[in-house]
């Protein structure tokens, strides 16, 4: 489908995702000049009322929802009989492919993930939309490093009055269940709040609290099992975070935080501790309700109801996927794998050598040449910098200028990363196998944050051109502090 034209005016192209009942497009729309991201239902659901009806109550549902931590529909339609959703284009990572990168994150960098994630997911919850696959793959990652939640594709509206959706029916994504949906019980709001524990919980510790070899083992462990601490498997974890993990991965709903507004709160305060250097000796530790301890009483002989009305749920559960499947189930939006993703060849860390600055614009083809190691010397301290132009709003007066690296090995680059104290300016990344000229770009321009990874397309390399096209709008000039490279 890539170079097609949906509706006349969204140009596909590239494919960046698909699941079991859609295909998710980047997609260029003619009539606005942007990027675009298309989601289209397969055709094989098309002619099936019950999934139209779904897709279309997604777009609906999301619609209502206009904040900077959820993902925007911009537009919904049908060309040629294809369904298809409209979405910003959120050119940036997904939670879960950092973690694959990076491993466990600094404590301060989790919560201020896990906290704009609560706070999109609480104002979905205001509007009476629960999400229900709450995982690290929903979550994306602007330029700025800002989470926004996506893919409400098998979310449900709250029923406010009665407090209750769909019972009966398995749905989300193993690792990441909550024990009441495991069970095909009842969902709500607390459902998103477990979902977000187990996310949390990963992102501390880079792994999940259960795993197992399929959907149904996953899912009983969070049903029957406690989870593991924090403390556990990280233990420079403060003590308060730990214990916002375990209350909301409490298995009784109630145990729970009693909304996602106050999840969020806790994690706020979990910050502040944090920002100011030591743990407040007045706050109060949030932990999870303990089970009440029973009186002792004399041992009687065990029962076998308790063991075979487990295995019958067991088998009952066993049962509910099999229909979930049988009903034409989506493998990629409604019963996904114990990861819900396949998994890519894991990256490694690769060794960069300064070259040289690279200015062809300019008056001598040199800009703070000597300073080019300071981006490769592992010191985020130092830096290094444009010369300071004067033209209004981070204008340069010429098309770019930056620094070239060399990676070290054989081998294109994947990823590369840059670390900066002056986020703003606008970058791209190019490649050469020559440090003095054929570059050719490799990634999109993106504006760089604070810390901003750019995807490279398939390269030779070894030369890397960090090419500046714009300064950020508030300063005249740009750092750049630190350049990490992964193949």
């Amino acid at each position: 489908m890539v170079g097609e034209v949906i509706a006349d005016r969204y140009e596909l192209e590239e494919l960046v995702g698909s699941g079991g009942m859609s295909s998710v497009f980047k997609a260029r729309d003619r009539l606005l000049d942007r990027n675009v991201a298309l989601k289209v239902l397969h055709p094989h659901y098309a002619e099936d009322g019950e999934y139209v009806e779904r897709f279309r109550r997604e777009a609906r549902a999301v619609a209502q929802l206009s904040h900077p931590n959820i993902v925007t529909v911009i537009d919904r339609g049908e060309s040629d009989g294809r369904q298809f959703i409209v979405f910003e284009y959120v050119d940036g990572e997904n939670l879960k492919e950092v973690l694959q990168e990076n491993g466990p994150l600094p404590v301060r960098d989790a919560l201020e993930l896990a906290l704009g994630v609560a706070r999109g997911l609480a104002f979905a919850h205001d509007h009476g939309l629960i999400h229900r696959d709450v995982k690290p793959q929903n979550v994306l990652l602007n330029g700025d490093g800002r989470p926004k939640v996506t893919d409400f594709g098998i979310a449900r509206s709250l029923d406010i009055e009665h407090g209750v959706t769909q019972t009966g029916t398995v749905l989300g994504t193993s690792n990441y269940i909550a024990p009441e949906q495991a069970s095909g019980g009842r969902v709500d709001t607390q459902t998103d709040v477990y979902g977000l524990g187990v996310v949390l919980f990963e992102l501390l510790t880079g792994d999940v609290p259960f795993s197992g070899d399929n959907f149904v083992a996953v899912a009983m462990r969070h049903i029957n099992e406690p989870p593991p601490s924090v403390l556990d498997r990280r233990g420079d974890v403060p003590p308060r975070v730990a214990a916002a993990v375990d209350r909301a991965l409490a298995k009784d709903p109630r145990q729970r935080f009693p909304s996602m507004d106050a999840f969020a709160a806790e994690l706020e305060a979990c910050i502040a501790e944090l920002t100011a250097g030591h743990a407040d000796p007045n706050a109060t530790l949030v932990v999870a309700p303990q089970r009440a301890i029973r009186p002792h009483r004399a041992r009687r002989r065990a029962s076998p109801w308790p063991l075979l009305l487990a295995l019958l749920a067991l088998l009952a559960l066993g049962v509910i996927v099999v229909a979930a499947f049988a009903l034409h189930a989506n493998v990629g939006d409604v019963v996904r794998g114990v990861d819900g993703i396949s998994k890519p060849k894991k990256l490694v860390a690769v060794k960069l050598t300064a070259a040289h600055s690279y200015d062809p614009n300019g008056d001598d083809r040199q800009e703070h040449d000597s300073e080019v190691v300071n981006a490769v010397d592992g010191d985020p301290a130092t830096f290094w910098l444009t010369s300071r132009y004067h033209y209004p709003e981070g204008g340069l007066g010429k098309p770019g200028v930056g620094f070239v690296v060399r990676a070290a090995g054989t081998g294109g680059l994947r990823r590369l990363t840059l670390v900066t104290d002056t986020p703003g300016f606008t970058a791209q990344i190019q490649a050469s196998s020559s440090p003095t000229g054929g570059f050719e770009a490799v990634s999109g321009s993106k504006v760089v944050g604070s810390s901003t990874t750019f995807k490279l397309e398939s390269n030779d390399g070894p030369y890397y051109l960090v090419w500046i096209t714009r300064l950020g709008s508030d300063d005249s000039s740009a750092h750049v502090n630190e350049v990490k490279a992964a193949r």
